[in-house]
């Protein structure tokens, strides 16, 4: 049993780590798609233009930044019978698998998708919904410091990355051998943004947002309440304390710079691959098994190098594996080289930036809200988790602006005998020149790995 400041901890069995990580199913799945298909989806298939739909998850993002902010606040400052967590979990979970739902399926309600006004509106206002519901992850994600002890936390994270990674493989899967059919359809010849949704996308949608909404109920309900402790200090106090963390601070900063590639990536790879490299059909069959291969091996891998090496000499190596081998987008403008084994290469790529990254955010945040309640006797894990939120999103902002406007102001050019957005190529040098200032930041200014960890 470990105490810290009034915060009792107890050594928790599997079971109760399985439990929490659950929900990463259901959060991979509806955000993963949000961010890996949703791009593809409303630009290349509906063909609403890409500046409208990058600027509606730019507003997003800097929506789901202020939201994670607010209700990781909220929660610290408010206990209620139900603890601090769980009655915000509980009240987002359905308006998360909702607002996931009627994202992808406009036509079940619009009258007429080829009314670009229309469907720029109903994106616009489900996309916030959804990105305000989203910010129940920032509450559920805070109580990891509450509920285990600083040895358990990586055991939690990579329970929690199994059960990403079977969300994002399952969402990726669909995205690939279902949604691009679909899209394939919507683009023709000739396009038209009002034919049927396919039955097993229809079907498929329905049940992600269903899972979502279960696996987050289930861990409100089912997870222990966390013992009651004061936290005296309010939101004024809380951010005096917050800015004054200057590694916190820099951590932010750092995690921000790198969310600028991160959001450019993962919104074109689905994109890129049907509209730059033109895979369709058994293509994609291949392309995800090795999606699904990838996923697993590099998750092992970098989980490897944590354990080994630590957390920031095992995040330096991913963002200079990651900024080395993304320039990779380019070689499609080499019209002989052959568009399967590019695409191969590509998600390989894809999988194993995003992989590394994705494993370090959920350790992160709870070590440093741990070190600064030894520094400061209280555990504020919902400020610190939702506070970096802020910069994170401002960053991702503008990130999946930049590529929008991008893809609509750089020429269209002529490859394979057909049209290609250049935007869609560059990516990946712009990409890499932003993690290349990520890893040397990382380098020189950042600290993950605390002494006390080491007792």
């Amino acid at each position: 049993m470990n105490e810290l400041q009034g915060v009792v901890r107890e050594e928790s069995k599997t079971g109760k780590k399985l439990l929490f990580a659950f929900p990463r199913v259901g959060s991979s799945l509806v955000l993963g798609m949000e961010g890996f298909a949703l791009f593809n989806l409303y630009w290349n298939g509906f063909g609403l233009s890409a500046f409208l739909v990058g600027l509606t998850q730019a507003i997003g993002f800097l929506v789901v930044g202020l939201s994670q902010f607010f209700f990781g606040w909220v929660s610290d400052a408010k206990y209620t019978k139900w603890g601090r967590r769980k009655p915000y979990i509980v009240a987002f979970a359905p308006l998360l698998g909702i607002s996931f739902i009627f994202l992808f399926l406009p036509s079940l309600f619009l009258p007429d998708l080829s009314d670009t006004m229309m469907l720029f509106v109903w994106f616009f206002i489900w996309d916030l919904i959804f990105k305000i519901s989203y910010s129940l992850t920032t509450v559920y994600q805070s109580w990891m410091a509450e509920q285990f002890i600083v040895s358990e936390r990586p055991k939690v994270s990579q329970f929690q990355n199994y059960f990403n990674w079977i969300g994002n493989g399952s969402m990726a899967l669909v995205s690939i051998l279902v949604l691009t059919g679909y899209v394939d359809d919507l683009i023709g010849p000739p396009r038209n943004p009002n034919i049927p949704i396919p039955m097993d996308f229809l079907l498929i949608t329905i049940v992600f947002g269903v899972i979502a909404i279960v696996s987050f109920t289930l861990v409100g309900l089912l997870m222990p309440t966390e013992p009651k402790f004061e936290i005296k200090s309010n939101l004024k106090e809380n951010l005096k304390i917050v800015i004054h963390n200057r590694n916190y601070l820099r951590i932010t900063l750092m995690i921000g710079i790198a969310s600028l590639a991160w959001s450019i990536v993962t919104d074109v790879i689905l994109a890129y691959s049907q509209a730059a490299l033109f895979l369709s059909g058994t293509d994609f069959y291949i392309i995800a098994g090795v999606l699904i291969i990838g996923i697993f091996s590099f998750l092992f891998v970098w989980r490897r190098l944590l354990e080994k090496l630590g957390k920031k000499q095992a995040l330096l190596y991913i963002f200079l594996f990651s900024a080395i081998t993304l320039p990779v987008s380019l070689l499609a403008l080499i019209e002989a080289f052959p568009r399967l084994i590019l695409g191969i290469i590509f998600v390989v790529i894809t999988t194993g930036a995003l992989g590394g990254w994705f494993l370090f955010p959920y350790i992160i945040y709870a070590d440093v809200a741990e070190d600064d309640e030894k520094k400061t006797g209280q555990l504020k894990a919902g400020v610190y988790a939702g506070f970096n939120s802020i910069i994170g999103n401002i960053f991702q902002a503008f990130g999946v602006f930049i590529l929008g406007t991008a893809i609509d102001a750089l020429p269209i050019i002529t490859l394979t005998g057909q049209n290609v957005a250049l935007g869609l190529i560059v990516f990946g040098p712009i990409c890499t020149v932003i993690l290349l200032v990520a890893y040397f930041y990382t380098k020189k200014f950042v600290t993950l790995d605390f002494d006390w960890e080491k007792k």
